[in-house]
């Protein structure tokens, strides 16, 4: 019985461990997150090249190589139509975590503004959207590992 009651209190202890680690990492990555967003989701025509760069300076893996690429195909578009897209998050939440992981949704405001050719002043939408990011550790810091937008009830895979 005592043997019993020993591997219980040293799984528990275990398992109290794993908890706070995940915790820690909610909150870390969720800090992450919310910093990191606006630079991967806002761009100036002006400056395209440099904002991909820093978007892609916080992620990893597959995404960073994405804003490498970005640039080349968004860029040409960005500056025909004079595009500057600036994100600011309004709302985060951590959607699940392990101390590994941790997946925040964000809720987006967006103010676009486009000035193309012919166009004698600048057209200015402000659109509200979701975002998620999955944050993953690397170093000794967090990098975002995949971006989704979210339209209408996305479920989480």
């Amino acid at each position: 019985m005592a043997a019993g009651l020993a591997v219980a209190a040293v799984w528990l202890l275990l398992d109290l461990r794993r908890v706070q680690a995940a915790e820690r990492a909610s909150r870390e990555a969720l800090s992450a997150a919310r910093s990191y967003a606006p630079d991967m989701l806002s761009y100036d025509y002006r400056t395209i090249d440099r904002d991909m760069l820093r978007a892609g300076a916080h992620a990893t893996g597959q995404l960073a190589e994405h804003y490498r690429t970005l640039a080349a195909t968004l860029g040409p578009q960005a500056r025909e139509r004079r595009t500057v897209q600036h994100a600011v998050v309004a709302a985060a939440g951590v959607e699940s975590a392990t101390p590994e992981e941790v997946r925040v949704l964000l809720f987006v405001n967006m103010i676009t503004t486009r000035s193309g050719p012919g166009q004698e002043e600048p057209k200015q939408q402000v659109s509200q959207g979701r975002a998620r990011l999955v944050m993953v550790t690397q170093g000794d810091g967090w990098r975002a590992s995949r971006l989704s937008t979210l339209l209408g009830d996305t479920p989480v895979p």
